[in-house]
């Protein structure tokens, strides 16, 4: 049984790490800091800061997957809140890999991959009961955040939007759509 606790640590000062290679100060939070993992200052320029939401999980292939509850899908309080999502391969020879992606489109993400699988059609009613507390968002939505440590530097709001297309086709869509709550709900932004 893999220690979830011990996944939770690795991410952690793993995306620590990775943060002060690229020129940020991190400092990781308290257990119990709702929706932050790290605060991080740029050293030299701006001196912006930042706040990383860190998600772990343990996995290879295309199953690889976060859980995302109902925290995790909350909007953004401001432009400068972040996720890293970390893939930890059970393979200790291959490098762990991050994801590095604004929470607006985690929670889009979210909301939109758990309401295609709850409301996908030829599915019989009563047959899926899970609700979007629920979650999971697989590798492959994530895959072109990538590595991407360079938007950091910039508002999320700035960032490209690099989910899948097939996941802006749903979010217009009335069988999916996006939460009542989210800030893409104005305006889906162009990706």
């Amino acid at each position: 049984m893999v220690d979830t606790k011990q996944t939770k640590t690795i991410g952690e000062h793993w995306v620590a790490s990775e943060l002060a290679r690229r020129g940020w100060a991190p400092a990781l939070t308290r257990d119990g800091l709702e929706r932050t993992d790290i605060l991080a200052v740029l050293t030299e320029g701006t001196r912006q800061q930042i706040e990383v939401q860190v998600k772990s999980a343990r996995g290879s292939g295309a199953s690889l997957n976060w859980p995302l509850g109902m925290k995790a899908q909350k909007p953004p309080l401001h432009d400068f809140e972040w996720f890293v999502m970390v893939a930890i391969d059970p393979d200790q020879s291959v490098p762990l890999r991050g994801f590095v992606v604004p929470r607006a489109h985690v929670a889009a993400a979210a909301w939109i991959a758990h309401m295609d699988w709850f409301t996908e059609p030829g599915i019989p009613p009563g047959k899926r009961n899970a609700g979007p507390e629920r979650s999971r968002v697989y590798v492959r939505d994530f895959a072109r955040y990538e590595g991407r440590w360079d938007l950091l530097e910039r508002p999320t709001s700035e960032a490209p939007v690099l989910l899948p297309p097939r996941f802006r086709a749903l979010a217009e869509g009335e069988r999916v759509g996006l939460p009542d709550e989210h800030p893409w709900r104005q305006g889906l932004p162009v990706w």
